[in-house]
């Protein structure tokens, strides 16, 4: 089994960013998790799913960014994947 979490970061403020919308599709382009950042900019559970390529997608409250998405490759075992966003600049990894 592989489980999908993240949270949002807002840097420019150094704050989480509670609220915002996140979705996990799967290579077919079915919706395979959805979620909103609560008040820790976290999604703790957003997705179960099996291995294989998929596009994460945030919606974060900034005047320049509508949309980020990546597209990543998911393994067996747990993935947490951050957004760190501020009006003008984005930053993601693989985190733990």
């Amino acid at each position: 089994m592989t489980t999908v979490s993240t949270h949002v970061l807002d840097t420019e403020r150094g704050a989480p960013a509670a609220g915002i919308r996140v979705e996990l599709y799967g290579t077919d382009g079915s919706l395979a998790g959805e979620g909103v950042t609560d008040g820790d900019g976290r999604i703790r559970e957003l997705a179960e799913a099996g291995p294989g390529t998929y596009r994460i997608v945030f919606y974060p409250a900034s005047p320049f960014f509508k949309r980020v998405e990546l597209e990543i490759e998911l393994g067996h075992g747990h993935y947490h994947v951050p957004l760190l966003v501020s009006s003008y600049a984005c930053a993601t990894y693989r985190g733990s």
